[in-house]
């Protein structure tokens, strides 16, 4: 499990993925060491694009994290979390706000950092899928929100600085969206790499939605190119993200004269 975890984190989620699955393979079913494994196996699935069976392998692991840790267990919330990821990348935009918000309420009854940075991750979660669904200003409340209880400066401050920015963005407040994803890319940069990895090309096409919605076209496509090469070379052609960017692109080199 140390080096399925080592693999993640320096981005290697193939790697990992193997490594993951092949100890869940060699425990019993109902073993604490399985149920972890699957669960890095899930995520780095999701890394590689491959979402539906990420979605599955989260269902697999569930029942036997409620059962090991117990379903108020901050590791058994942080799998329901992740899982809703999953969802967003689908298409399952309401099912993932319901999951959402549900374990952003449950992490916020306990105590303690993983709680905290949970909490965040959750609220991002319901942001994202507030904004897909083109539910703007309540997901500039949520997002408001869950900086302010959120203090510490690490990735979970940065997804809810680019949901913040999304969310503004939708509503065509695009320098103030501006000035948020500024702040996320300079704390963004100051992270570890293995805090980075997972984030990669988000920044860039957050700053690529902002500066064509200003109408600076060549600027945005830069950004936006920049993000799909990240995405297309850490994650894959099919990851959500890798998507996203790619449909932006083609977008603007659609409508530009």
């Amino acid at each position: 499990m140390a080096e399925a975890k080592a693999l993640y984190e320096a981005g290697r989620y193939a790697e990992a993925e193997a490594e993951a699955r092949a100890v869940a393979r060699s425990r019993p079913r109902d073993d604490g060491y399985a149920a972890v494994a699957l669960n890095f196996a899930a995520l780095a699935t999701g890394a590689q694009g491959r979402h539906a069976e990420a979605l599955a392998t989260y269902d697999e692991a569930l029942p036997a994290f409620s059962r090991i840790f117990g379903a108020d267990h901050w590791l058994t919330l942080k799998l329901r979390s992740d899982r809703a990821q999953q969802m967003i990348s689908l298409g399952q935009y309401t099912e993932c706000e319901a999951e959402c918000a549900a374990v952003a309420e449950a992490a916020g009854r306990g105590t303690g950092p993983q709680m905290s940075f949970l909490a965040a991750a959750a609220r991002n979660g319901l942001v994202f899928a507030l904004n897909a669904q083109g539910r703007h200003q309540e997901a500039e409340a949520v997002a408001r929100e869950a900086l302010a209880a959120h203090r510490e400066l690490d990735r979970g401050s940065v997804v809810l600085r680019l949901g913040l920015a999304r969310s503004l963005n939708g509503q065509g407040r695009y320098e103030e969206a501006l000035t948020e994803v500024q702040g996320a890319d300079k704390l963004y940069r100051t992270l570890p790499d293995d805090q980075r990895h997972p984030d990669t090309g988000a920044v860039e096409l957050v700053f690529a939605m902002v500066l064509w919605g200003l109408r600076r076209a060549p600027d945005a496509r830069h950004q936006a190119a920049a993000a799909h090469d990240a995405c297309q070379a850490s994650f894959g052609p099919d990851h959500s993200r890798t998507v996203e960017a790619r449909t932006l692109l083609e977008h603007i080199d659609g409508t530009r004269p």
